[in-house]
């Protein structure tokens, strides 16, 4: 598999917020955070972007997600001590319901950065 630049970039901007920040605030100040670095690596980006969810067809309600990065990756944080499956599906879930190739669940919570890479399902190459 080619080495992905932009979820590269992404995490990258996230261990700079961890690396000034450390665990134990917020999730909205990490947001902020790294929506200051990523305008500060010229990556685009949508915050707090409202998608709507379908159940075979029909429209359940909204969802926002913590960003969406250059209409290609839809990113979920976390500023939890310990990532649990159940937010991993969570982020599984919103690679599929926004059709997604793929997703990063970014978690500032713990002594270190953590980052799980997510792949839509049907993604043709992963």
């Amino acid at each position: 598999m080619e080495k992905d630049k932009l979820t590269y970039d992404i995490i990258g901007c996230a261990m700079k917020v961890h690396n000034m920040l450390g665990n134990g605030f917020q999730e909205v100040i990490y947001q902020r955070c790294l929506a200051i670095e990523l305008e500060r690596a010229n990556i685009a980006f949508e915050r707090e972007a409202e998608q709507t969810i379908y159940y075979q067809g029909i429209n359940v309600g909204t969802r926002r997600a913590d960003f969406v990065v250059e209409n290609k990756v839809i990113v979920e944080l976390k500023a939890l001590t310990t990532l649990e499956d159940v937010h991993l599906a969570q982020a599984k879930n919103y690679v599929v319901a926004y059709n997604f190739e793929k997703g990063l669940l970014i978690n500032f919570g713990a002594t270190s950065l953590q980052y799980k890479l997510i792949f839509h399902p049907t993604a043709p190459s992963h």
